[in-house]
């Protein structure tokens, strides 16, 4: 009798091998074909700038006396396009520069570590490559990392700095270990694409046509978990900490838009203030919205930082 049951367990266990084995079969082939399809799909935007003998990808829109440099946040597939709410609304009043980093969007990947030096140094040499040399700095959520280091190396190119929902040196949380080897099997695997497919649609109620909704998800496929934001990720720890030791400017004129409710990093609004308060031109205005601000409240944002530049002329 035990023998029988035995059997019949090991006779299961084999059969859910087996089927857990065939779905991931599945799972991978169809994430090749997927992903090679898409691939043909993905339609080029902006401009290639070399950079450090690669290609970065550079949106210019609008043709204003003043330039506005746009910086993404950590794991936004398509930065440009992600952007478009945000650079309509900048552009009629500014020339408008979204900047793609290595492995975001259409620019190429690097084998260079992912430090705020080399993150910086690399931006700045394509805004160089694009006779770019005084300019306001907006970046979204790391970017507040990569923007103080880049305020400091650069201090008489950037006119301000606008953050939004930007990251702060001294948040909870970033010195804890990062799954990489989860994400590299999970995108390898093809179980990223489920995993995204069974969480619904990211652009549902977005401002963006359909045409700019199937780009941004195709390209947020090609680039997922790739090998340089990877190491982006595997330098979080050193990067906020090597952040601590730097503040803005006290002259720079520095604007932070914060989510009001935020509950995911503790003291999220306190951590900004200790911010702006060092700040001469200092101004925090918490916005109810998002972590990615300019998705929905793109208007709000270019309207008080527009009032807010015209106070500290």
């Amino acid at each position: 009798m035990i023998r029988r049951i035995s059997k019949i367990i090991l006779k299961s266990l084999a059969v859910l091998i087996a089927v857990i084995a065939l779905f991931l079969a599945v799972v991978f082939i169809v994430n090749v074909i997927s992903s090679k399809s898409e691939e043909g799909k993905i339609q080029s935007y902006g401009q290639l700038v070399p950079v450090d003998g690669k290609q970065m990808n550079v949106l210019i829109q609008g043709e204003g006396a003043e330039t506005v440099v746009l910086l993404p946040g950590y794991g936004t597939g398509a930065p440009a396009l992600d952007f478009k709410p945000l650079i309509d609304e900048l552009s009629p009043f500014y020339k408008v520069v979204a900047v793609e980093p290595f492995g975001y969007g259409l620019s190429d990947g690097t084998g260079k570590e992912r430090t705020n030096a080399n993150i910086v140094s690399e931006i700045h040499e394509a805004l160089q490559q694009l006779d770019i040399d005084h300019y306001t700095l907006m970046g979204h959520s790391i970017a507040g990392i990569y923007g103080l280091d880049y305020v400091n190396t650069y201090p008489d190119e950037v006119n301000a700095f606008v953050g939004i929902d930007s990251s702060v040196p001294t948040q909870g949380g970033m010195d804890a270990e990062m799954p990489i080897g989860l994400f590299k099997f999970l995108d390898k695997s093809g179980l990223m694409r489920v995993l995204k497919k069974l969480s619904g649609d990211p652009y549902a109620g977005l401002p963006y046509g359909d045409q700019t909704k199937q780009q941004m998800k195709m390209i947020s496929n090609k680039n997922s978990s790739n090998d340089t934001t990877m190491n982006e990720m595997k330098h979080f720890s050193d990067n906020f900490t090597a952040a601590k030791a730097l503040k803005f400017p006290e002259k720079l004129p520095l604007l932070l838009f914060i989510q009001a409710d935020n509950t995911d990093v503790e003291s999220w609004r306190t951590l900004h203030e200790g911010q702006v308060k060092d700040s001469l031109y200092g101004k925090l205005i918490p916005l109810e919205g998002e972590h990615y601000l300019h998705h929905t409240l793109s208007k709000e944002i270019v309207q008080d930082f527009r009032a807010f530049m015209s106070g500290v002329k």
